[in-house]
């Protein structure tokens, strides 16, 4: 049985010329895509709170539970000999209820001999639906990994590639390890990609069972296998060349797209999905650097409000008409400069010969946004010499990305480094096309519902709560909202004090850049409080720190990379004092980061607590909601606080518009990549 039978796919929603087997992407029409929207953003909303799939997985578990008794009778061989028997069964019933749910109490057996812990009823809830390719929330701690394994198994054990995503190299690295013997239990190979392989040690984990892999390695090595091939995709292409003499070696790391369960899931097909990947060459600087030393020198002379306007929401700069006649003079001039006088004495200028006023409006725009919109320690950090950028929403350093069309280079420039080459695009693509091309897809994380709908639209996924192992015990204070930075830190000092030093309580505090985080650690040093900071610029020993963040007493800082896929375990006694305490110092553009925050705390039925601290001045505030935030400016000029209906409208009103605003990003994104792959392919190229 093939595997777009298995999936119940037809043969039209397979793509044509490819080396081996992807979902066809094509771009709805615009009646289907006013379809999608009615049906993910209004009708499955209603479905989800009625409880829509709830039936078929509840079945599921009840008939996992059936099972237990026989499974657990068997031996090791007796088990095995029973998996080779269902793997019939699961490929003849397209993954059936009742053959699902056998092999399911099986693997929950295994998993208790093998790795010392069974499968909660919820993560065989969420193990039916990953299977079925939906998007499961399940909150923070109730143990997606482990969770992962019963799709991740099931539809190996049928002989389907399986790509478990992650969103680092440490992540897929450790879970590999950490379940690879309960895959190895049923024979099957399991591997994961990390950054430092070679081409032919991918090839190798790749053409395992099972394969760990962060969603940027995973999507790179798609497009090198793209560009490696070039016009030779296609099996007959492949077969002409190597009938012709040609290599016939594999091309190709990759065995397919058929199955991918992705961690994480918000974080990879939201928040990273605003900028495409790009896989490009470097040039040697030269010329690009000239230009650059004259465009941040030129930009710096610029006046705002006058020669350009600083778009902050949109993170963008617009030269003015008066801001553009300047450079075109200049340019104009010393074109005119060059031709008179060449002739007769050399001419020493800043301009870089041979620019163009069209080069030099794109060079000063860049410049600008290097110097108004781009910040260390907040956009990116500085370490070894060279730039490098820091995720948002998670936190992280994202290694070897660079901004394109030579912000990266004014970047540098600006920070004193070596300025590198231009780069030149071999090959691009959105996560948006890369993951609709998976036969079938499926992801995992503690906060989906708030962006159901553009997944949904999007990514053609469902999705559904999964509901708790053990009821919440999560207590939030309500929010206080002061009337400056300077007053916030106090009171977060304050409260740190509180909960860690005066109660013995572990402390986590969230801050939304490195440049907050060092800020509050420099107050609490000199408050005389121990602690520890966590972010961009001292992630080598996350997981260490994190392991010891539920110590009685311990105070973390970090941005809010702290803790995502890694638990934040109690220490003796902390449960007895409250738990954790988590301290959120400023609300992010997306309340589905501030959810993943106050989700350190109180997992798995462990008591723990969250407050939010912040300050009218802070940053989305006063970029995506201006007008409020002014009028709650004039309230806090005559009282100490604002009232927590206001707090909530402000909150409310700011991240909508911040979201509204990376929404058109993205979808802007989508559809300009679109276009170009339109146009790539009639050289025979997609992307």
């Amino acid at each position: 049985m093939s595997e777009a039978l298995l999936l119940r796919l037809s043969p039209r929603d397979l793509a044509s010329g490819r080396p081996y087997a992807e979902r066809d992407e094509r771009p709805p029409a615009w009646h289907d895509e006013l379809a999608l929207g009615l049906w993910h953003g209004a009708v499955r909303p209603l479905w989800r709170q009625f409880g829509g799939h709830a039936a078929s997985a509840q079945r599921v578990v009840a008939l996992t539970r059936s099972f237990e008794a026989q499974m657990a009778a068997l031996d090791d061989a007796a088990l095995r000999t029973r998996a080779a028997a269902l793997r019939h069964e699961l490929r003849r019933s397209q993954f059936g209820a009742e053959p699902t749910a056998h092999f399911f109490a099986l693997l929950r057996e295994v998993a208790g001999r093998v790795l010392g812990k069974r499968h909660y009823d919820s993560q065989v809830h969420a193990g039916w639906l990953l299977l079925h390719g939906a998007l499961v929330e399940m909150s923070t701690g109730e143990g997606k990994t482990f969770a992962a394994t019963l799709p991740a198994c099931t539809a190996a054990l049928v002989g389907l590639p399986v790509h478990v995503v992650t969103v680092n190299d440490y992540l897929a690295a450790r879970d590999a390890e950490a379940m690879g013997r309960l895959y190895a239990f049923f024979g099957l190979r399991c591997g994961a990609i990390v950054h430092e392989q070679t081409r032919e040690q991918r090839r190798g984990v790749y053409a395992g069972d099972i394969a760990y892999a962060s969603n940027k390695e995973l999507t790179f090595d798609y497009l090198r296998d793209r560009t490696a091939l070039g016009d030779r995709a296609s099996p007959l292409h492949r077969a002409v060349a190597q009938a012709a003499g040609g290599s016939t070696g594999p091309a190709t790391v990759l065995r397919g797209l058929a199955f991918a369960i992705v961690d994480e899931a918000d974080s990879v097909f939201i928040d990273e999905a605003r900028t495409p990947l790009i896989l490009s060459a470097t040039l040697p600087g030269g010329q690009r650097s000239r230009i650059v030393g004259w465009a941040l020198a030129f930009a710096a002379g610029l006046q705002p409000g006058v020669d350009f306007e600083v778009e902050r929401a949109f993170m963008r700069v617009r030269l003015t008409d008066t801001g553009r006649d300047r450079i075109e003079t200049l340019v104009d001039d010393a074109a005119q400069v060059d031709e008179s006088v060449a002739a007769v004495m050399p001419v020493d200028t800043d301009l870089p010969s041979g620019a163009t006023r069209r080069g030099c409006t794109e060079a000063v725009t860049q410049a600008l946004s290097a110097l108004w919109l781009y910040h260390r320690d907040q956009q990116y950090v500085v370490a070894d010499g060279k730039v490098q950028i820091v995720d948002e929403s998670t936190g992280r350093v994202m290694a070897d990305r660079a901004w394109e069309r030579g912000l990266h280079q004014m970047i540098e420039a600006k920070e004193g480094l070596d300025v590198t080459g231009e780069r030149v695009t071999l090959a691009r693509i959105t996560y948006q096309r890369f993951f609709r091309r998976y036969l079938r897809l499926a992801g995992m994380t503690g906060t989906a519902t708030e962006v159901a709908a553009e997944i949904g639209r999007v990514y053609g996924l469902p999705v559904w709560r999964v509901p708790l192992n053990r009821p919440s015990r999560a207590r939030l204070a309500l929010p206080r909202c002061l009337r400056s930075s300077d007053t916030r830190w106090e009171a977060v000092v304050a409260s740190v004090h509180e909960h860690a030093v005066e109660r013995g309580r572990p402390v986590l505090v969230g801050t939304r850049t490195v440049l907050a985080s060092e800020q509050l650690s420099a107050r609490l040093a000199a408050a005389a409080i121990p602690h520890v900071v966590l972010n961009a610029k001292h992630d080598r020993d996350e997981a260490e720190i994190i392991a010891r963040a539920g110590v009685a007493g311990t105070v973390t800082v970090a941005t809010n990379m702290a803790g995502r896929g890694t638990d934040i375990v109690l220490g003796p006694g902390v449960a007895e004092r409250g738990g954790l305490h988590v301290i959120l110092s400023e609300y992010h553009e997306s309340a589905r980061i501030d959810r993943q925050l106050f989700g350190r705390a109180a997992r798995q039925g462990d008591p723990g607590s969250g407050e939010a601290l912040v300050a009218v001045d802070d940053e989305l505030f006063r970029i995506h909601a201006p007008a409020l935030a002014a009028l709650a400016q004039r309230w806090l000029a005559v009282r100490a606080e604002l009232p927590v209906a206001i707090i909530w409208l402000l909150r409310r009103a700011a991240q909508a518009s911040a979201e509204a605003r990376n929404r058109s990003a993205r979808t802007a994104s989508l559809k300009q990549d679109r276009r170009l792959a339109a146009v790539l392919a009639f050289s025979g190229r997609g992307e």
